[in-house]
């Protein structure tokens, strides 16, 4: 956690925590699925898991402890997958790193109608102006929500974005696996 400013949120924290955690395999990842819990029940609950985790010296500040979870099937589409996710009460809340292709507002205009999923995917590829970004996003039960993002071109952890709403429809989805 060498980059996560002290004075953010502990939900801001763990995403940037995550963000760097990723950061640090390089791009080109698969999307990862996180489960976030309260640092301090872990430490009270699981104490071996904690110890495992480096947590057993942490300061008892309130905070979350991301965990990462087995790999996201490639062969599933991201949001049938979530679809499929139920977490047990331990589970405070919940993250996601996913990288994409993004274009900027002006190429809205540009867009061809009546393209595939597939087309529309390699004309994004093809644009000039794609950029290629990591998106971290974090739900809580309680509704809070964070992101991260950080440009390929700018891959550094002084020039990553964060705040609540920066991809809604992501944070969406991971909320909705704490529906019942």
């Amino acid at each position: 956690m060498s980059n996560t400013p002290m004075a953010a949120s502990p939900l801001t924290r763990a995403v940037l925590e995550i963000d760097e955690y990723v950061s640090g395999l390089g791009w080109d990842q698969p999307a990862r699925l996180f489960a976030l819990v309260d640092t301090a029940q872990l430490r009270a609950q699981e104490p071996s898991l904690a110890a495992q985790l480096g947590l057993e010296d942490e300061p008892e500040a309130a905070g979350l402890t991301p965990i990462e979870q087995e790999e996201i099937p490639a062969d599933s589409p991201l949001d049938e997958f979530l679809a499929t996710i139920a977490w047990p009460d331990a589970v405070t809340g919940c993250a996601l790193t996913v990288e994409r292709l993004m274009l900027p507002p002006s190429a809205e205009a540009e867009v061809p109608q009546g393209l595939s999923e597939k087309k529309l995917a390699r004309w994004v590829a093809e644009h000039p102006d794609r950029q290629e970004v990591r998106m971290t996003v974090a739900v809580l039960r309680d509704g809070a929500r964070e992101s991260a993002l950080r440009l390929r071109e700018k891959d550094s952890p002084t020039e990553v974005l964060t705040g609540p709403d920066l991809v809604p429809g992501l944070a969406q989805a991971l909320s909705a696996t704490f529906e019942d």
